[in-house]
């Protein structure tokens, strides 16, 4: 059964961006979402994927990606996502013989940076970059249908002020 064991952090600085080898532009969609469990589109370039996200265990969970047709991606993307769409520039680096991968948003979350790393166990040992701030695995905060809400009141109270 394919897991994701994954860490997430903020980024602390701008130190990362000489390092990156390549970066891929994305729009995200969440289908479902339900007690930790959730279902997502992703469009980049002229590829889709569905992928299926079992509730956490740890830094551990089930997933299930598949490719599907680019125009069915697009309609799922376009006309069955509830909430907002996300877009973001997502950079690939090494460091120290782990990939990472940094997550710039645009849009509606604007100026969130997200650093992750895939490990192949709950216990694996890496370096920490100079450019990572403070961890926020299992954060709430962080979760970003989470963020997605926070930044939409934001928003809805700035335009209320208007």
């Amino acid at each position: 059964m394919p897991k994701e064991i994954e860490r997430k952090f903020l980024v602390a600085n701008e130190l990362w961006r000489n390092k990156v080898q390549r970066h891929v532009k994305l729009r995200d969609g969440l289908l479902a979402f339900s007690d930790g469990r959730k279902v997502r589109i992703r469009f980049y370039d002229d590829r889709a994927t569905l992928t299926v996200k079992g509730r956490r265990n740890g830094i551990s969970r089930d997933e299930f990606e598949y490719d599907i047709p680019s125009c069915d991606g697009l309609v799922l993307l376009e006309d069955h996502c509830d909430r907002e769409v996300l877009e973001k520039t997502r950079y690939h680096l090494i460091f120290e013989g782990f990939d990472w991968t940094i997550d710039e948003y645009h849009g509606l979350l604007s100026g969130v940076m997200l650093a992750e790393i895939e490990l192949p166990s709950e216990d694996a040992k890496f370096s920490r970059p100079p450019w990572l701030g403070p961890e926020v695995t299992g954060k709430q905060k962080y979760r970003q249908t989470n963020l997605v809400k926070a930044f939409a009141h934001r928003k809805l109270a700035t335009n209320a002020g208007e």
